[in-house]
């Protein structure tokens, strides 16, 4: 049980020894009996540019808790009792064979982690390569072209996120959040996200993050097999018996599917075998790319080169009544770059990445219009998968080929023309562009929408709606295109003991509830079984 208190206020140029003295005067107790504190969340105040704020949350012990707690009559002071305890009370089955974890994005490091610990000796199968050889792929795909169909930005250790911000901002109030921000900096990322209200990672350090939870696995018993591809799976009287692994048989009691919101070749797989799947609304659109310094003055004003700011972000949303849909950014990667994300051949996507220090010359965000299943053609339960594909071969081919991206400035955008030269803004994408309209390559609604956005968001911040801003087309993964239904036990409705999870199952939308959702299936697992 501790204290929390929250709205706990420092100027930019304040001494963080200044929050002692502020507990002190909330609590109204002498300096000397704060013996330690902890902070549990730190967040900016920019909503008064002259007067930019640092709040923090904070947690302490004292001998008289809830005395002193109600003695106060506070809102912002409060009594913390709930933690999330990981120890899940084992079940009584028996498992004839190891559970099997697939994909090793987020949800399926975590719900391997977390078995692992608790006894049960995953076998995890990914599709890609180890987060080193990994790299290496992708960044010769982005200098020549080159793709490899099966370890790439969207496939292999980490997941789609080891090539992105890292961010790890989640809209979900879950106590689990706590353990996966934890084990994350045990593996080592930087401290501070288990308190930054905006935490993030970066692509460079995120890869020896993942790779160091792997290697726990594999001590507590785990195993990991990289290049292998869940091909099949078998079942008989509605419940899980083995699955088909690069040609090879595996028994299988209990199967974690955490795919990853790309694998189409499994979609279908699993809907050829009857898994019961539901099609999904997402949102498509482009990457849209400014100035960082820009966006930095737009949200921190004359306090923009401040040391103790970071690169500014932002969260920008708009409904467009005119066509009832939402446009939003996604994805915000300060001091960032635009990246070639395919994972099929002759089919184009872009995405967003940063490192840790958001030091680069751009910011770029997705901005997105939502779509939905009745904008989908047919009646394939995969019809939002097929929209995706429609939309990425006609980038490729309005690239001009080779992986190179459709481009247009802002300006010529918002007045239907193919753009000519550069602004002041350059084109981050490699393994490179070609200036087109994206017209051809997005649907007439989401241009629309877009369009439609546009003055509205340079409103918010000054500069948004420059003529010389660079659109890179398509942006078409924010979300998986299905949904895997499953039951109050977290299993699929088809298959007993197949428990879809994770961003690519449809029940999260970023790395931490992916991990997250992975971890309760894992609970799951835990609760019903016995440990190996």
């Amino acid at each position: 049980m501790t204290i929390r208190i929250n709205n706990i206020n420092l100027g930019l140029d304040d001494d963080k020894k200044l929050i002692k003295k502020k507990i002190s005067k909330k609590l109204r107790i002498s300096v000397d009996e704060i013996k330690d504190f902890k902070i549990v969340r730190e967040s900016l105040d920019a909503r008064n540019k002259d007067n930019i704020k640092l709040t923090y949350a904070i947690e302490l012990e004292h001998k008289d808790e809830e005395k002193l707690v109600n003695r106060i009559h506070d809102n912002d002071v409060r009594i913390d009792v709930s933690k999330y305890d990981p120890d899940v009370e084992p079940g009584n089955e028996i498992l004839n064979s190891r559970p099997v974890v697939v994909g090793l994005g987020p949800a399926g490091l975590f719900s391997a982690l977390m078995l692992a610990q608790k006894g049960y000796k995953p076998l995890v199968i990914e599709r890609g390569e180890d987060v080193d050889k990994r790299t290496e792929t992708v960044d010769k795909f982005w200098k020549t072209g080159e793709l490899n169909l099966e370890s790439n930005v969207q496939f292999g250790e980490g997941g789609a996120g080891s090539f992105s911000d890292g961010k790890l901002t989640t809209r979900i109030k879950d106590r689990k959040c706590d353990y996966v921000l934890a084990e994350l900096v045990n593996a080592g990322a930087p401290s501070e996200i288990t308190y930054e209200a905006k935490p993030h990672v970066g692509t460079d350090i995120l890869k020896d993050v993942v790779k160091n939870i792997r290697n726990k696995i594999i001590a507590l018993g785990g195993e990991v097999k990289f290049s292998s591809k869940l091909e099949y799976i078998k079942s008989s009287d509605g419940k899980i018996k083995s699955i088909i692994v690069n040609g090879d048989e595996i028994p299988c009691d209990a199967l974690v599917l955490a795919l990853g919101h790309s694998s189409r070749d499994t979609y279908e797989m699993l809907s050829d075998i009857g898994v019961f799947m539901e099609p999904k609304a997402f949102a498509i659109g482009v990457r849209i790319e400014h100035p960082q310094e820009m966006i930095n003055v737009g949200q921190y004003g004359k306090m923009a080169n401040h040391p103790r700011l970071h690169a500014a972000s932002y969260n920008l949303t708009y409904q467009s009544r005119a066509l009832n849909r939402g446009v939003y950014s996604f994805c915000m990667c300060p001091g960032g770059v635009v990246v070639a994300a395919a994972s099929e051949e002759k089919r184009l996507v872009s995405n967003g990445m940063s490192y840790h220090a958001r030091d680069l010359e751009n910011s770029n965000s997705a901005l997105v219009v939502t779509v939905g299943p009745d904008d989908f053609e047919g009646n394939s339960v995969l019809k939002g998968m097929e929209f995706q594909r429609h939309y990425e071969a006609l980038a490729y081919k309005v690239g001009g080929g080779e992986y190179k991206a459709p481009v247009q400035l802002l300006g010529d955008f918002m007045n239907d023309r193919k753009s000519s030269k550069l602004g002041a803004v350059t084109p981050s994408y490699k393994p490179g562009y070609e200036f087109a309209d994206m017209r051809e390559c997005l649907p007439k609604f989401v241009v629309d929408g877009i369009k439609d956005s546009i003055n509205n968001f340079d409103r918010k911040i000054k500069g948004y709606g420059r003529q010389d801003a660079v659109l890179t087309g398509i942006e078409t993964r924010t979300s998986a295109p299905v949904k895997i239904t499953r039951n109050e036990n977290l299993e699929s409705i088809s298959i007993s003991g197949l428990y879809p999870c994770g961003e690519g199952a449809g029940f999260a939308g970023g790395i931490v509830s992916a991990a997250v959702d992975g971890i309760k299936v894992a609970e799951r697992i835990i609760s019903k079984y016995k440990p190996l």
